[in-house]
């Protein structure tokens, strides 16, 4: 049973009359004849009833073309989905990314993108970097915007720029008031961390190693907003990206003096791995006019 068949019936169907449908469909009527026939010897039932020159369907038939016209509009359907994926100007990029970026870079990344590309799709999904990496090696998404991270041999990564980390304490701290800070003065404060196993954890242990200590982390979390929460309510202070979620009579931002905290941006990708037409052009956009902070 094949496709033009199935088309062949529904004209058939829809005319009753084999010469019509033939005209319609631009073919010779004993060539749809033929067809028709061989639909009804596939099924081992006749589908329409013969009225001289015309045919009208039988009980059989109208239960088929009840079948036939849902099963081809969604053949049709899918067809226009793909040819819209084929056109990079009207397919879909699904992209994850981490919670603060969603904050602060995202937003402007994705205005000036439709402003040349008004029609394509980009599906948001916001995640830690370890979920955003399951989901690419997954092929759920097409690129992650992501912190660096420890080297996955399937996975590319392209940096993009740097993000300073900054320390929040809160309003009453000690250090609230000063307008810079070395780490090293924060040797025996409370931290609240993120997790074990999260990059942004490595990094900062790694920062507190260059400063000539091991950070004492009292508590954790997954997210920038939960660490900054925590710190509000006089629980530690934390080092993390820049951050307006918490009303600064709470909370104090002050920036690191030494060594330079931040961590490193980028865009990744399967490596090997064919991008959609779409996706493709959203990587190429990003990396060659660098939609990153401070470059308009």
């Amino acid at each position: 049973m094949e496709w033009q068949q199935l088309e062949y019936f529904r004209i058939v169907a829809r005319t009753e009359h084999f010469r019509k449908a033939a005209e319609q469909l631009a073919i010779s009527q004993p060539a749809l004849s033929r067809s028709i026939s061989k639909l009804e010897e596939e099924l081992g039932v006749s589908l329409f009833d013969r009225i001289g020159r015309s045919v009208q369907l039988n009980h059989f038939g109208k239960l088929f073309l009840k079948r036939v016209e849902n099963g081809l509009n969604e053949i049709s359907i899918g067809v226009q989905e793909i040819n819209q994926l084929k056109n990079p100007y009207t397919g879909t990029v699904a992209l994850s990314f981490l919670q603060t970026l969603g904050i602060s870079v995202l937003p402007e990344m994705i205005r000036r993108f439709h402003q040349r590309y008004p029609l394509v799709d980009i599906q948001l999904h916001q995640s830690n970097i370890f979920t955003s990496l399951q989901k690419l090696l997954h092929r759920e998404i097409d690129l992650c915007l992501i912190s660096s991270f420890d080297p996955y041999p399937e996975v590319t990564w392209y940096p993009l720029f740097k993000e300073e980390l900054y320390l929040y304490v809160p309003a009453g701290h000690r250090l609230a008031a000063r307008t810079q800070v070395a780490l090293s003065e924060l040797s025996k404060e409370h931290f609240i961390g993120f997790k074990e196993g999260l990059g942004m954890r490595k990094l900062i242990n790694g920062f507190c190693g260059q400063a000539g200590f091991t950070p004492l982390v009292t508590f954790e979390g997954e997210d920038v907003s939960t660490l900054a929460g925590l710190v509000s309510a006089g629980l530690g202070v934390t080092l993390i990206p820049s951050f307006h979620g918490v009303s600064s009579d709470k909370i104090k931002k002050i920036p690191i003096s030494e060594p330079y905290c931040y961590r490193e941006i980028g865009l990744a990708w399967l490596h090997g791995n064919p991008l959609s037409p779409s996706a493709e052009l959203f990587r190429s956009y990003v990396i060659e006019e660098n939609l990153t902070p401070g470059n308009d």
